[in-house]
């Protein structure tokens, strides 16, 4: 397989990989804002490490094929979450409380920039 038609294939797995743990990251959000009155920010950083944990397990095994031993993997792949939560942080307080963006749109538009981030760290450094 070309180099190219391998990435594709890669950025491909990621984003289905993606879409399971954005449900379940979205799926949080919108309870906890809506069900429970919370603010977006801690909202959406709870959504985060949810989906987190489920994009690890996917990711090593679906999207990269990693053989990376665990014990190497899981503090990488914490480290390129933490600056994807810090982020994911960053982008929503910016565009909900000084742009005060609807809280929807703007973790839609903070999700294309953090999964950009954690494709190409892990594909070079976590799971490389």
């Amino acid at each position: 397989m070309s180099p190219f038609r391998h990435l594709v294939r890669q950025f491909a797995a990621f984003f289905g990989v993606g879409i399971v743990a954005a449900i379940i990251h979205y799926g949080l959000l919108i309870a906890l804002v809506e069900g429970t009155a919370a603010h977006p920010v801690p909202a959406t950083l709870v959504g985060y490490v949810a989906g987190g944990l489920v994009s690890y397990a996917l990711n090593r095994r679906h999207t990269y094929g990693s053989a990376r031993p665990h014990r190497e993997a899981t503090w990488r792949f914490a480290l390129v979450a933490l600056v994807g939560f810090l982020l994911t942080w960053g982008f929503m307080h910016a565009f909900t409380e000084w742009l005060a963006a609807p809280y929807l749109p703007a973790q839609l538009v903070t999700t294309g920039i953090v999964m950009l981030w954690s494709f190409l760290a892990h594909k070079a450094w976590t799971f490389a």
